[in-house]
């Protein structure tokens, strides 16, 4: 018996949706689909100053002794820092990451800081001078601004203009080529260095793996932090 006319007409309609429903669907096109590197951003790096400063940072509330190491050509006559006890003691500590202060003894000598500041393009040294009852130095606050990126390890420093100026008007012409530096190794030393043109070359190096006992606060400053923990 020949089929009737609907049932033919719905038997064609099921198997259109069967097909359909067997097709194989597209994957989505490449060029659209997000890469691992768009779904997940790396991290844009720290900055060699940011790295340089927290390696520092780790040392907060802590002091050390140093020694010179390089000081060419040799002074004609005695050297300030020469057979006296060199001390630096991290503190500052409150922002570590926009900046630190190192007082840096010599004997009994408490008029120095180092200031590091973190600047828009990296770091800014600067060497901060007191008298006893805590009053500025003629000479005081000179230093330099990290031209290079530099290191986590290494960071330079070349004397500023403002720092020209305050040599020129006290008279220290040789000091208006000054470039200092700083090192860090982590675990094992801190170096602190001054150079110029020419040959001179001085460097103190800190021995990062035996603490010294806190020296008393820098002349200006109020009693040094007290070490982690203790």
């Amino acid at each position: 018996m020949d089929r009737h006319p609907i049932a033919i007409y719905l038997s064609l309609f099921a198997a259109c949706l069967v097909l359909a429903a067997c097709k194989p669907v597209s994957p989505p096109d490449a060029a659209t689909a997000p890469s691992g590197a768009d779904a997940h951003p790396a991290q844009e790096a720290p900055a060699p100053g940011d790295e340089f400063l927290a390696a520092l940072a780790q040392y907060c509330g802590q002091a050390f002794a140093g020694r010179i190491v390089a000081n060419e050509p040799k002074p004609a006559t005695p050297d300030a820092f020469e057979g006296r006890a060199l001390v630096m003691h991290v503190r500052g500590c409150d922002e570590p990451t926009r900046g630190l202060r190192v007082p840096f003894h010599v004997g009994d000598d408490r008029s120095r800081t180092w200031v590091l500041t973190r600047t828009a393009a990296g770091l800014r040294l600067k060497h901060d001078h007191r008298h006893e009852d805590g009053s500025d130095d003629a000479l005081t606050m000179y230093g330099g601004e990290s031209i290079a990126a530099g290191t986590a390890q290494r960071q330079e420093f070349p004397v500023d203009a403002e720092s020209v100026a305050l040599f020129e008007r006290e008279g220290l012409t040789a000091s208006l080529t000054n470039v200092w530096a700083m090192e860090i190794a982590p675990g094992q030393r801190f170096v602190y260095e001054l150079s110029r043109p020419g040959g001179r070359m001085f460097k103190i190096e800190f021995d990062l793996t035996a603490q010294v006992p806190l020296p008393p606060a820098p002349w200006g400053a109020g009693e040094p932090a007290a070490a982690p923990g203790g």
